[in-house]
């Protein structure tokens, strides 16, 4: 970016404040400015409200012919449940090539869940002095993304069981005549959506009148088998008891009684769908094909088999578009899409990733960050969102902390809300050393898809020299690029300026493909093996619910897709009590489940719950409004 671009001077305090106390004490600046700086007229983003304003798509057709900048990619060692900060890194990454590298660079984040912000780990926009801003603002409703997905879920849902209802109390011409009612004129026809159905049935008639009683029976009765639905309700709320209910049973719905659930609304297909399309016309095709069930002839039943397709795709047409916000420092932040990395694939939307790369150019840096342990985030990072993106990173970077690596070398239980053990707090080196397989296997596997490495070690104050020194030679020795101590979040840019410099080194001296894990040719079996390995296992397990659903999808022609793996983020294996880098395990395959509308096949590993629930004390215990300012207070 020129000299004249917005920047703002932190103004550091010791100790340092709390997050929300930090984002209040800075005033943003204008969104308008942060569009400037990219080059972006008021032609090219809608604003919503002061700071937020969602950037149209229209920006990637118009810089198409540029040329991309570096990619870069934020993944973790496997994690505490206190997190350990790769979106405060992701963020003082950013603002050290921004603002004191003199770097064009934009950050990539997903949007945060309200489940986790009102739940046990607070919110997603970084920390200390590398925050995205403003931060209440990031953490709640956003530009509502999450809420139309929530509202397209359940229409879907919705839409299910209304034609189980109507199928199930009238005849074939009864439902085909209130399918395509007669017009003023007694003439019938098909809407344009019923065509995407007749043309899957293969019928070429384009008149109503001219089905034969045959084809009337196959387009209008979809016959859904209520026990192969996998389509659920969802909210954005963490709620426990939610995880099983049972619909239909109010007096007109004539006792059809189902057995069904809510997951969490950033679980919804319809999130996969937002974070992996690359156009307004791929996203109306994926939530089309969006597969919710089977007849009971077992042929898949999709979203444009109920009609709904289209409806979908307009309660989404405004949420396809990335939000930009900024950061402490004002460099630019998009904000797009929101999926979880244990339960869906933990990535922010390609379309940002795209529209960043072309605004930063040649030489600028898009850093995106993956969510969880690089087991599972920066795993499918590669193997799902650079398929479908056909972007290549140039650089990964792996977030460590003292206290992480002590975890995993046989340290106590580190437990949310709780102090932390006195042997977290004390030099212990040995147990970091310990600890380093957990980070070793994370730097080797992701070496492996042909990128650099560059280890960011999250310094705290009770850190000592002696245990940093052995985590940067622990990965030196694993096959690292680098390895840096950073203090972003207690000095913000300033605390990564060396991280900067080791990932700009890093981008510039890779020149190799991306080397996938797997290839897509390969049956279900062998791609989730594939990835069983990569975590240490020396054999799958599958119970016979999931054999039966590999064969079911192997058959319907999806074998074909990636694998994303619902697994617990808290071990490699599917043991979250299994720290370290733990080898010859089973890994058990309780169910397989498929996102045929995204494009990926998820199998579900142990007992990886899509419904989070909340702890005895939760976050929203601090969350209040300052009802004199406006402001609030107590978020994390």
């Amino acid at each position: 970016m020129s000299s004249s671009r917005t920047v703002r001077k932190l103004e550091v305090e010791s100790p340092v404040p709390a997050d929300i106390d930090i984002a209040n004490s800075v005033e943003p600046f204008h969104i308008s400015e942060i569009a400037k700086d990219l080059n972006l007229t008021p032609n090219h983003y809608d604003l919503y409200g002061k700071y937020k304003a969602k950037v149209l798509l229209s920006v990637l057709e118009e810089l198409e012919r540029k040329e991309d900048g570096y990619y870069v990619v934020v993944g973790g060692i496997t994690p505490t449940p206190l997190g350990e900060g790769k979106s405060t890194t992701t963020v003082g990454l950013c603002q050290a090539l921004g603002a004191h590298l003199d770097k064009k660079v934009i950050t990539c984040l997903r949007q945060p869940s309200q489940g986790p912000t009102f739940g046990i780990k607070g919110g997603a926009a970084g920390g200390g002095y590398s925050q995205v801003i403003p931060m209440d603002e990031f953490n709640l409703h956003l530009t509502g993304d999450i809420h139309a997905i929530t509202a397209a879920n359940n229409l879907l849902a919705a839409a299910i069981d209304t034609r189980i209802f109507h199928e199930s109390s009238q005849s074939d011409k009864a439902l085909f005549n209130r399918l395509c009612p007669p017009n003023k004129e007694g003439k019938r026809k098909f809407s344009d959506i019923m065509f995407r159905r007749l043309k899957k049935l293969g019928i070429t008639k384009t008149q109503p009148e001219d089905l034969t009683p045959e084809e009337v029976t196959k387009f209008a009765r979809l016959d859904i088998d209520p026990n192969s639905i996998t389509w659920r309700r969802v909210m954005d709320v963490n709620d426990r008891f939610l995880r099983k209910i049972t619909v239909g049973q109010g007096p007109e719905e004539k006792g059809m009684v189902r057995e069904t659930g809510f997951d969490i609304s950033v679980a919804s297909e319809i999130m996969a769908v937002l974070a992996l399309t690359t156009s307004l016309t791929d996203m109306r095709e994926r939530l089309g094909k969006m597969v919710i069930g089977n007849s009971k002839a077992g042929d898949p039943i999709t979203a444009d088999d109920l009609g709904v397709g289209g409806a979908l795709t307009v309660l989404m047409k405004d949420a396809i578009h990335p939000t930009l916000m900024q950061t402490l420092e004002g460099t630019p932040v998009l904000v797009h899409a929101g999926p979880f990395a244990n339960i869906a694939h933990g990535n922010s939307s390609i379309v940002a990733d795209k529209i960043a790369l072309k605004l930063v150019g040649p030489h600028g840096f898009v850093v995106t960050e993956a969510g969880f342990g690089a087991d599972i985030g920066t795993e499918k990072f590669m193997n799902i969102k650079c398929r479908y993106s056909d972007l290549r990173p140039h650089c990964a970077v792996i977030v460590a902390t003292i206290t992480a690596l002590k975890m995993h070398g046989g340290g106590p239980q580190v437990v949310a809300g709780k102090p932390l053990d006195p042997a977290y707090l004390n030099e212990n080196v040995p147990l970091v050393e310990a600890g380093c397989v957990n980070l070793a296997r994370h730097i080797v596997n992701t070496k492996a898809y042909g990128v650099n490495v560059v280890v960011a070690v999250n310094k705290f104050s009770t850190d000592t020299e002696a245990e940093m020194n052995a985590v940067i030679n622990a990965s030196m020795v694993a096959g690292a690029f680098n390895a840096i101590i950073c203090t972003h979040h207690a000095h913000g840019g300033k605390g990564a300026v060396e991280l900067g410099v080791a990932v700009q080194r890093a981008c510039e001296s890779v020149n190799q493909p991306v080397h996938y894990l797997y290839p897509l040719d390969i049956s279900i079996k062998e791609k989730i093996e594939a990835i069983a390995r990569s975590y240490g296992a020396s054999g799958v397990e599958y119970s016979e619910q999931a054999e039966k659903q590999i064969e079911m999808y192997t058959r319907q022609g999806f074998s074909g897709l990636p694998i994303c793996m619902a697994k617990t983020q808290y071990s490699f294996s599917h043991n979250a009590a299994q720290k370290g880098a733990p080898s010859g395990f089973i890994l058990p395959i309780r169910d397989v489940r498929a996102s045929i509308g995204a494009g990926f096949i998820y199998p579900l590993v142990g007992t990886m719950s899509t419904m989070p629930g909340l702890p005895t004390r939760p976050c929203f215990y601090e969350i209040d409004l300052d009802t004199t300012t406006g402001k609030v207070i107590g978020l994390s």
